[in-house]
């Protein structure tokens, strides 16, 4: 990995593994056989529409040599997409569910991707009394898993390290943000000092923190001093660049 991935001590290493079965292909990244791949999943991959406003998003504003933080890897798609297609320099990828970080790591793999993104198993956090661990709620789909947990559905129950926004932010240098944790986003616009990233996607849980939270979340956004980019963004999903 490069220098900047080890300043962060992620624990990440490289493995060598036989290739594994490719089961889809979007924007050119090839996506490993994996428990997450369904077949109406791997029909999206391949059509360009799983994370499609996200990705499409993330390439309008994401230029060569850019230094992007992406919060909530899921299974990969967006930062390996943007680590492939756009050319940051690097794209420092956080995950929440332990579950999902093998399969994101073989992806990366897999595209020869690793000397640009990697994922840790973490949780930034804004708050200045952050804990040193979380609660992380793993439903049966990784899409309904959440720091939050929910009555109408079955979990199991992970703790989950933190980190300081902060000071992940200090040593990364990011100027471009993406962002889809499940609800947690609230309290990254809460508490973050955005100044220094120029651009940034996001997408707005209005399920976690209801529709005046979402309302709130926006308006936080605009007054950090960013624009939303109309073609690019949606009620739920915001694609955003700093005016002025």
């Amino acid at each position: 990995m490069s220098p900047q991935f080890n300043a962060l001590d992620t624990g990440w290493s490289p493995t060598s593994l036989s290739e594994p079965e490719v089961a889809a292909t979007c924007y050119g990244v090839r996506f490993p056989m994996s428990p997450m791949l369904h077949d109406k999943r791997i029909e999206r991959l391949n059509a360009g529409t799983y994370e499609g406003q996200e990705i499409r998003g993330a390439l309008h504003v994401v230029r060569k040599g850019d230094r992007v933080l992406e919060l909530g890897a899921g299974i990969g798609a967006v930062g390996a997409v943007v680590a492939k297609t756009a050319e940051p320099a690097v794209v420092a990828s956080f995950e929440a569910n332990p579950d999902l970080i093998e399969h994101v790591e073989a992806l990366y793999r897999l595209n020869g991707l690793d000397d640009r993104i990697g994922v840790t198993n973490r949780v930034l956090m804004a708050q200045p009394d952050r804990p040193e661990t979380v609660s992380f709620y793993i439903a049966n789909s990784y899409l309904g898993s959440s720091l939050i947990d929910r009555a109408d559905r079955a979990t199991r129950k992970v703790s989950v390290p933190t980190s300081s926004f902060a000071d992940t932010v200090a040593v990364l240098r990011p100027n471009v943000l993406l962002m889809d944790i499940e609800g947690g986003e609230l309290d990254i616009l809460t508490h973050a000092d955005l100044g220094g990233f120029r651009a940034l996607v996001l997408e707005f849980h209005p399920a976690a923190y209801g529709v005046e939270g979402m309302r709130r979340c926006k308006d936080m956004v605009k007054e950090a001093g960013f624009e939303r980019i109309e073609g690019h963004s949606s009620r739920l999903v915001w694609t955003c660049e700093r005016t002025g």
